[in-house]
């Protein structure tokens, strides 16, 4: 019969993989679930501005502190922000690594 058997005695290889990849599959919901639920919080200007966003990369909360509200160096406090925008950014993304780095790995990120 060769070397990978007949049809029969492959079914059980059959549905033995899809009940992993079904497991497989409802563990990376459960990673997608609980990575929706992640904040971050970046600042800048050592504290003078804070960001929080979510893992789905959506604006919590901006908190400036008053000091950086200079109307003479309005570009200051915009620096400020997107320094802090982007290190919300890049929390997020290692974030995502960490909850869905495994599926990744598995070539499997894209799928579900």
């Amino acid at each position: 019969m060769g070397k990978f058997g007949g049809f029969g005695s492959g079914g059980g290889n059959m549905q033995n993989m899809m009940r992993q990849a079904q497991k497989m599959q409802e563990e990376m919901l459960k990673a997608q679930e609980a990575l929706a639920k992640e904040q971050v919080t970046a600042s800048a200007g050592g504290g003078m501005v804070d960001i929080v966003m979510t893992c789905e990369k959506q604006l919590v909360s901006i908190k400036i502190k008053p000091e950086a509200t200079d109307p003479e160096d309005v570009e200051m406090l915009e620096d400020l922000i997107l320094a802090a925008f982007n290190e919300a950014s890049t929390l997020i993304d290692q974030k995502r690594e960490e909850f869905m780095g495994p599926f990744n790995s598995l070539g499997l990120g894209g799928l579900f």
